[in-house]
């Protein structure tokens, strides 16, 4: 398999989820595989996205589980306090296991780490920051993507998720810009921890491309929480005054004064200043390299999986492309990910989670559709006085009853959602749902008794 020619057979472009799992899979088949990697070994989501954002929520739901611990017979003070640098350093100490973890994972299976920014200088070669090059057989752009800040006066004064992690305190007063995932995760985020959020939109609606149903659920709830809404208010930029106060002027509104203000207005792929150009490599107009169903790129030799392609930005979805380019072309195992049905959750407060098509896109793309709900008040809500309300939503294809999409909000939504999407992807029906005896009491079990 080595070709002697090159000093690599295979050559990967950062350590993140994608990179890490092609280069520990390349380098299992025999392939000779060097990763660099400029920052830390673990990318986005180990160091600054969904590891250390999910600690965050894991400690921001003890905010509501301790005020409803008195109606279940705890005696729990009213002045219970939370320590932010607590739990920040804390998650800091997990993502440095972790991160440990993965730097183990690669030098156990031999694969050279170079702690260096590295960048193509050809179709066959990187060049890295200290200004040695090295050569591959096949190289393997795997850079993901970064937080886009608007281009607006005072910009400089806001951050982004990457930052949040690393705060001295929680502030009193939140302004996020940005309805995605990201935005609704961290606005439940502060809210839990005692910050007062409010969340612009330059649009009307959240969370665009979730089903609706669901989406307006959480909107409703999160309101009713006290988390405020700005919508069809563009970001036009931000005052910083001698107190260290932001004013945050928006079209539309009147401006807002807060402490501290979080863009999360989407993701740009890391292509800018890589060097593709000098190979050719094709990019789209986001920067995204374009790639076909082998993670290959217009450059025969150099490959890309993950955030840094323009498909779907999830974790997951990035080891597997990692997984099928090492088997592919290091493993004689040819494999292809099917991106159909590709579950997804929203960690916000509470949860959103889904799979397949949402019913607009159903009725689009097949005309019949049926659709079943169960909209219920989960017991833990009950018996702690809480009115919030859970909605699972089932979609049937109006001709073959077979389930083309599920999606849900409510407690631990995303853990029961993971078993449902197995059913969608097998192809079940709506019939085999209702044939499956329900678990009680859970709140699972509103999945097989959808009406």
């Amino acid at each position: 398999m080595t070709d002697t020619q090159f000093d690599y057979d295979l050559f990967v472009i950062g350590a993140g989820s994608g990179g890490t799992r092609a280069s520990r899979v390349a380098a299992a088949h025999g392939a000779r595989v060097a990763v660099a990697e400029e920052y830390r070994v673990g990318g986005t989501c180990v160091i600054r996205g969904c590891v250390p954002k999910k600690l965050l929520i894991y400690g921001a739901h003890f905010a509501e589980d301790l005020k409803d611990a008195k109606r279940f017979g705890w005696q729990v003070p009213d002045d219970c306090a939370f320590s932010w640098p607590t739990l920040r350093d804390n998650v800091m100490e997990e993502v440095d296991r972790i991160n440990g973890a993965y730097t183990q994972t690669l030098e156990n299976n031999h694969v050279d780490i170079i702690h260096q920014r590295a960048v193509v200088s050809g179709p066959n070669e990187v060049t890295l920051a200290d200004g040695s090059k090295k050569t591959a057989a096949k190289i393997l752009i795997a850079v993901g993507a970064h937080p886009l800040v608007p281009d607006c006066p005072g910009a400089e004064h806001g951050i982004t998720s990457n930052e949040v992690f690393h705060l001295d305190a929680v502030p009193k007063r939140v302004l996020i810009a940005g309805a995605g995932y990201i935005a609704n995760e961290f606005a439940g985020i502060f809210h839990q921890f005692g910050a007062h959020v409010t969340l612009i939109n330059r649009t009307d609606v959240i969370l665009r491309g979730y089903d609706e149903s669901i989406r307006d659920r959480l909107l409703q709830i999160s309101m009713s929480k006290g988390i405020d809404f700005r919508f069809n208010a563009a970001f036009e930029g931000i005052d910083k005054g001698e107190d260290g106060c932001l004013t945050v002027h928006t079209s539309g509104h009147e401006p807002i004064v807060v402490d501290l203000v979080m863009f999360a207005t989407g993701r740009l792929p890391n292509t800018k200043g890589l060097g593709l150009e000098t190979a050719g490599v094709e990019l789209d107009a986001a920067g995204a390299v374009v790639v076909d169903d082998d993670n290959k790129s217009s450059c025969d030799s150099i490959f890309a999986v993950g955030d840094v392609t323009n498909r779907i930005q999830l974790t997951p979805v990035a080891i597997r492309e990692g997984q099928a380019f090492a088997d592919t072309f290091f493993g004689n195992k040819p494999t292809r990910v099917d991106y159909a049905n590709v579950p997804a959750a929203v960690f916000s407060h509470p949860p959103m989670a889904g799979v397949g098509m949402t019913e607009s896109q159903a009725k689009q793309a097949l005309g019949s559709v049926k659709v079943y709900t169960s909209d219920f008040r989960p017991m833990k809500n009950v018996l702690a006085g809480r009115n919030e309300r859970s909605l699972y939503k089932m979609i049937c294809d109006g001709e073959t009853d077979r389930v083309v999409g599920i999606h849900m909000i409510g407690p631990d939504c995303p853990e029961i959602l993971q078993s449902a999407a197995v059913a969608v992807k097998a192809g079940l029906t709506k019939a085999d749902f209702d044939a499956t005896v329900a678990l009680h009491p859970t709140m699972a079990e509103e999945l097989v008794l959808m009406k």
